[in-house]
C-alpha cells in the first residue's frame, strides 16, 4: 500500500536533480564539446545539493528522535513523582 505522505525533502530532491538533469542535457546541445566543464560543475552542484538534504534530513530525524526521548522521559518523570504523592 502507498503511503501519502508528502515529503517535502525529497520533492526538493528530486526536482533539483531533474534541474541539473536538463541543464547538463541543454548544456551539451548549446555547446558541444566546450560544455564539459560547465557540465561537471553542475554535477559537482547536484552532489552537493542532494549531500546537504540528505544531512538536513538526517539532522531532522536524529532532532525528533531526541525530542520524543526527551518527552518520554518527562512523562516517566511525572508519573513517578505522581505515584510517590499518593
Amino acid at each position: 500500500m502507498l503511503s501519502h505522505h508528502y515529503d517535502r525533502s525529497r520533492a526538493i530532491a528530486v526536482a533539483s536533480q531533474a534541474s541539473g538533469l536538463i541543464a547538463i542535457v541543454a548544456l551539451e546541445t548549446w555547446l558541444g564539446d566546450a560544455a564539459r566543464p560547465w557540465q561537471g560543475l553542475v554535477f559537482a552542484l547536484m552532489l552537493a545539493f542532494g549531500l546537504g538534504l540528505a544531512l538536513r534530513s538526517y539532522y531532522l530525524k536524529q532532532k525528533a528522535r531526541r525530542d520524543r526521548e526527551r518527552a518520554g522521559r518527562e512523562r516517566a518523570r511525572k508519573a513517578s513523582d505522581s505515584w510517590m504523592s499518593d
